[in-house]
């Protein structure tokens, strides 16, 4: 199949097709609209072709053009890789009123956000008060100021009855899925401890690397992605997975009313320091004007991509950490430490040098001497294979034990993007979210941007 080819045409630039006719899709009812893509999961939600989406998308940006070229790259080397190539369409239309013109045009129905964090919230309320469903990159809220946005956009989603859904893929990474699926079966894990400051119930810790590959070539970004008064602090940004899985693992299906389920312990920031080399290396810039005043004395950039929140959800003690690094040692990559305390076991997720830098659960007998604790997880297993296939539990020593995952049911953060989007396509169809979804959701930044003007006092 031909990738497709692009025409340029004044300020705007259209993708023609080069597919036959008998190749053509027919028009389906879901059409995207990609605005102002900044960041790389804008492309990855259009990493894989899905059936009940037209095939054709339209994107709106600035005419500075260095992200849309970032962009569109990705999107070409989609549609011309050699296995399960896509067969996307781009109408592209740059300008500097790339907004006014999308929502005046509206020729999609789905608007996908991925991009600088400071001007998300201005496109969600102008996407939804155009009476378009958006799918967001997080964080849609990067500050209290915003948070406040973000709960008017909810509320006039649902007055013009479209979607507002932020694209958490960390549901699907299989080692979380898995340790919310033990944490349900009371035969093995019992009941979720409340903990405390220093105990908390369930942590849940991630590093991360500014300079990585995506799509098997190194990712560039670009240079405000460093500017947190655009991106955002690390405690509002890669935090609002984390507070997430605390939700969705430790309190499945209930609705989180934040103002009287939430309470702000303590949170605390500090700065991962880049060198000129560092950045350049990240950018292809040099530091530019408007990060000057976050340079030390020994010529260093700070960037406050590193966090902590400890805070209580409906009784129970949680903690949340981030933390940023350059560039991950060789034959590593972004890591994952999670636990969960239960009354009769803990589950714990770690992704060390022991496990390979990959995501390994363990369940952790809280009884030093647990009797028929072999048994008790073997009829577990049992019940959670009949839903993963292949999944198995091998004893290490008394009361330890390490859970064993088929590749088959292991899928890349790449891959987590076409499933996130599936679910949100089957949202449309039903049109509407779980109840839980939409209360959650505001909850869940409510904590993110609660925590940052704590850590900032």
């Amino acid at each position: 199949m031909k990738a497709a080819g692009l025409l340029f045409f004044g300020g705007a630039i259209v993708a023609c097709n080069n597919q036959s006719n008998q190749e053509k899709e027919e028009v389906e009812n879901i059409r995207l609209v990609t605005l102002d893509p900044g960041h790389f999961h804008a492309a990855l939600v259009q990493k894989s072709m899905y059936p009940e989406v037209d095939s054709t998308v339209y994107v709106y940006a600035p005419s500075d053009g260095k992200d849309l070229k970032g962009h569109l790259d990705l999107i070409n080397g989609y549609n011309t890789r050699a296995d399960d190539a896509t067969h996307w369409k781009e109408e592209v239309y740059t300008g500097d009123d790339f907004l006014q013109k999308m929502i005046a045009e509206k020729k999609g129905n789905v608007v996908v956000l991925a991009g600088n964090n400071q001007r998300k919230i201005d496109y969600i309320t102008q996407s939804i008060g155009a009476g378009l469903n958006v799918l967001a990159d997080k964080p849609m809220a990067i500050d209290v100021e915003g948070f406040q946005k973000l709960e008017k956009a909810f509320a006039a989603a649902k007055e013009n009855n479209v979607l507002l859904y932020d694209i958490m893929t960390e549901r699907f990474e299989i080692t979380a899925a898995l340790q919310k699926e033990f944490s349900q079966k009371n035969t093995l894990f019992g009941e979720l401890e409340k903990g405390t400051v220093e105990k908390p119930a369930i942590t849940k810790e991630s590093v991360h690397h500014f300079f990585k590959n995506v799509s098997g070539k190194p990712l560039i970004r670009p240079s405000w992605f460093f500017d947190v008064t655009q991106q955002g602090e690390g405690i509002v940004d890669v935090t609002t997975h984390l507070v997430d899985l605390v939700q969705w693992e430790g309190f499945p299906g209930q609705i989180i009313d934040y103002k009287k389920d939430i309470e702000l312990l303590s949170a605390k920031r500090w700065p991962t320091w880049l060198t000129a080399t560092q950045f350049k290396t990240a950018t292809e810039e040099d530091f530019p004007e408007n990060l000057k005043e976050n340079i030390n004395e020994k010529g260093d950039l700070g960037v406050f991509s590193n966090g902590e929140i400890n805070y209580t959800i409906k009784g129970v003690h949680a903690k949340v950490v981030v933390k940023w690094n350059f560039e991950a040692p060789e034959g590593t990559g972004d890591t994952h430490y999670s636990i969960m305390r239960g009354t009769k076991a803990n589950l714990i997720i770690k992704q060390g040098k022991e496990e390979g830098y990959k995501p390994v659960l363990y369940i952790e007998a809280v009884d030093a001497n647990p009797s028929n604790f072999d048994q008790t997880i073997k009829e577990v297993v049992a019940e959670i294979a009949s839903q993963h296939s292949g999944v198995n539990v091998v004893k290490i020593k008394d009361g330890y034990y390490k859970v064993e995952v088929p590749e088959v049911l292991k899928t890349s953060h790449e891959e987590h993007f076409a499933q996130v989007a599936q679910n949100y396509l089957t949202y449309l169809g039903d049109k509407q979210l779980p109840d839980w979804e939409v209360p959650n959701m505001i909850a869940k930044y409510f904590i993110t941007t609660k925590a940052l003007e704590l850590a900032k006092k």
